[in-house]
């Protein structure tokens, strides 16, 4: 899985988050053997889609493209979610997965 931490640029407004953030839930929650990083990243990706959370949402695409989801296997699962969760946080998070996936491409 790759490394994983909170922005360092918020240790100055609010280190507590910062430390909680890396030891509880990169280093504890994330590292737990019940869930591969792979599936780990699935549910964190579906949750942020169908919560409409798109500010951290390209962050965890990318982390789980790196964790071996491919974005045959992201766009399938936004798609689904999108009869679930609506109908714009699915076209949201698939133009994000979009235009992640052509960035990596380009590289």
């Amino acid at each position: 899985m790759p490394e994983q931490s909170a922005p360092k640029e918020l240790e100055t407004i609010a280190p507590k988050l910062v430390e909680v953030t890396n030891d509880v839930l990169f280093s504890d929650i994330w590292e737990r053997p019940g869930l591969s990083p792979r599936d780990r990243s699935l549910v964190t990706v579906s949750v942020l889609a169908a919560l409409y959370r798109s500010e951290q949402l390209p962050y965890h695409l990318g982390v789980a493209l790196e964790n071996g989801l491919s974005v045959e296997e992201l766009s399938e699962a936004i798609t689904h979610l999108a009869f679930y969760a609506g109908w714009p946080n699915a076209m949201t998070a698939i133009s994000q997965l979009k235009k992640i996936a052509e960035e990596r491409a380009s590289a």
